[in-house]
């Protein structure tokens, strides 16, 4: 009890703590029991360590901000890629949908259009659809180069009319000689329309010796394509013209027995059998 007063004692015996200001005013004495100034010491250093831990903390939470805003723009882009991604295979496979719901190959071909959060591994993910995209890629540049095929191989007669003379040797109609006849001739009236068996451009339109009035016509994949003996020619040099379009009429010009068009198929820079193209044989594609 008697160290309990004696400790009591200190601890209320008054300090004396003198403020000296600059100038001229007066010292100031101020009288504080020790235990107020050890309390205040005290109160001091936790105010101070509490305000610093907040700064700290602030400081700390500052730049987990900055990082989480930075993680929020990079996933923000990484969905805006996937969400292009999966747009461009939604609409590739509707393309596909279309295009194979067709009952043939020929339809399919003139159909053909001339494009996380958590555990997620998002950049994985863009980059096995990119593949995946890229796969689809393919696809429609084979199709298209298959169209460009298609759309470039004649097809079908250039006129209604019976064929009078085939493909390979034959006895020369004039002379009786065997010679080589490099197309087919189809016998049909006098001023029936001539149209063209393919998509082309029109390469040469007027008159070359014993073939008459002839229509050379270019179609690209290597194919040609002439009509010769013509009454006249309805195309000029340069004119595109379109699977059916008229390019000029029967006749019997040039060196002719009667009223036919002579029709000529040239792939790669030589004769082919026409006759396999009258009907549209797809093996006379390969030619």
């Amino acid at each position: 009890m008697k160290k309990m007063r004696v400790l009591l004692k200190k601890a209320f015996t008054s300090v004396t703590i003198m403020v000296i200001p600059h100038g001229s005013l007066k010292a100031l004495n101020l009288k504080v029991p020790m235990v107020g100034l050890v309390l205040t010491i005290l109160l001091a250093l936790i105010g101070g360590g509490y305000t610093l831990g907040l700064a700290v903390n602030g400081l700390h939470y500052k730049s987990q901000h900055s990082a989480m805003v930075e993680k929020v723009k990079y996933y923000s882009g990484q969905f805006y890629q996937w969400d292009s991604t999966v747009a461009a295979l939604k609409a590739a496979e509707n393309r596909f949908r279309r295009l194979f719901s067709l009952e043939s190959r020929e339809e399919v071909l003139e159909n053909v259009e001339p494009a996380s959060v958590g555990s997620l591994d998002i950049p994985g993910l863009i980059a096995d659809l990119q593949k995946t995209i890229g796969k689809v890629d393919e696809i429609r540049e084979y199709l298209q180069a298959q169209k460009d095929i298609y759309v470039a191989t004649p097809k079908g007669y250039p006129v209604e009319g019976e064929i009078t003379s085939r493909y390979g040797k034959r006895a020369d109609p004039f002379s009786g000689e065997i010679q080589f006849h490099t197309g087919v001739d189809i016998s049909c009236n006098s001023r029936t329309p001539i149209r063209a068996t393919a998509d082309g451009v029109v390469s040469h339109s007027g008159w070359m010796g014993n073939s008459g009035n002839i229509v050379i016509l270019e179609h690209g994949c290597g194919f040609s394509t002439v009509y010769a003996h013509n009454r006249n020619n309805a195309v000029k040099v340069g004119q595109k013209v379109k699977r059916g379009d008229i390019i000029g009429y029967v006749g019997s010009t040039g060196k002719a027995t009667g009223p036919h068009i002579h029709y000529e198929v040239w792939k790669d820079g030589r004769t082919v059998d026409a006759g396999k193209y009258l009907t549209g044989d797809p093996d006379a594609r390969k030619g």
